[in-house]
């Protein structure tokens, strides 16, 4: 079992009346990619800047193998950080950019000169010593700020949104790459994003945050699959959620039928949230299921059609590879194991 290398205990954050953290405890496991996911606002960087010693918590308490750090400056942390911008020195070469905080440790040439080649290496831009920031891409340039990161050998790499500005392509093929490099160092990454692509694919552990707390925590299969409320189900992927009522243990009632369930523990008859996912639902005929509906919106979206079937004044989002023509009648059908029983917040 690994250790926690890093703890959040009661960490709150104010900008005058303005509340940005409210109540933050959280621990960090040594090696482990976690993701501080959730929309713009909601606290995520904020978190990672105290992490960093960039901010200075309002309340509350950082500590670092066990060690508060509150008061260490940045430069003391045994953690470094890739931007979003990657603020790399454009009048300096790439040797030069990767091997500056090493020089101001001022270790030996030699010794320089084999750890900058090691994260070249690393970060597969062998030979580029001499090159120009300016005449990279945007993908190289993210690879060398993350080897100036990782090149002082810090125990915790925080990451800031960093593949923010790369197209689309390139982003899928960094999160790939991230997370063989975050391997192959064996540190802890702590990576900051707002998109649910980048969180699911790379993630050890997601933490969802909104309005300065966090919503849940868990693996990414946990956070999709189990989402433990509203907030979670409409921010990570998509979802129908419909009002219910939890009968007893396994069996709920919406969409005015009652359904068998996999979900227990609930009061009976307590009013529920119901969450279906796109995917799992499947379009059948009248013989097979219990509601019935007619498609109103039929999208290519590449690997599957997007669909909205109307069932009694209710939107169903439906993703299928197996397209219906609009004004169909198609029955809406879903296992136990499809069906996802939330408890209603403010209660």
């Amino acid at each position: 079992m690994e250790r926690d290398i890093i703890k959040l205990e009661n960490l709150k954050k104010s900008y005058g009346e303005t509340q940005v953290l409210k109540n933050i405890n959280l621990k960090i496991k040594q090696n482990e990619f976690l993701t501080l996911l959730g929309p713009s606002g909601c606290g995520k960087t904020t978190t990672l800047r105290i992490i960093g010693g960039f901010e200075e918590a309002t309340y509350g308490n950082v500590y670092f193998n066990d060690e508060k750090i509150n008061d260490l400056p940045p430069y003391k942390r045994k953690i470094n950080t890739v931007f979003q911008k990657y603020a790399l020195f454009p009048h300096m070469n790439i040797f030069e950019n990767i091997a500056f905080g090493l020089k101001i440790k001022k270790l030996s040439n030699d010794l320089i000169n084999k750890k900058v080649k090691k994260m070249l290496k690393l970060v597969g831009l062998e030979g580029y010593e001499q090159r120009e920031i300016s005449s990279l891409s945007g993908g190289q340039q993210q690879r060398i700020a993350i080897a100036r990161a990782l090149v002082n050998e810090p125990e915790v790499l925080l990451l800031d949104e960093p593949l923010g500005a790369l197209d689309l392509k390139l982003r899928q093929e960094m999160q790939l790459e991230l997370k063989n490099m975050q391997k192959e160092v064996g540190i802890t990454f702590i990576y900051v994003t707002h998109d649910q692509e980048e969180a699911l694919t790379m993630s050890d552990t997601i933490i969802v945050m909104n309005e300065g707390e966090i919503q849940q925590k868990g693996s990414p299969v946990d956070i999709y699959n189990e989402p433990k409320n509203k907030f979670v189900a409409k921010f990570v992927g998509e979802s129908n959620i419909i009002n219910g009522v939890m009968k007893k243990d396994y069996l709920v009632e919406f969409a005015d039928k009652v359904f068998e369930c996999v979900d227990k523990g609930f009061e009976k008859n307590e009013p529920v949230d119901i969450v279906v996912r796109p995917e799992d639902i499947k379009l059948t005929s009248k013989d097979e299921t219990k509601l019935m509906g007619k498609v109103t919106s039929t999208i290519f979206k590449g690997v599957h059609y997007e669909m909205i079937v109307e069932e009694n004044k209710r939107k169903w989002l439906v993703h299928s590879t197996i397209k219906k023509d609009i004004d169909s009648n198609v029955g809406i059908f879903f296992g136990p194991e499809d069906i996802h029983v939330m408890h209603k917040e403010n209660l």
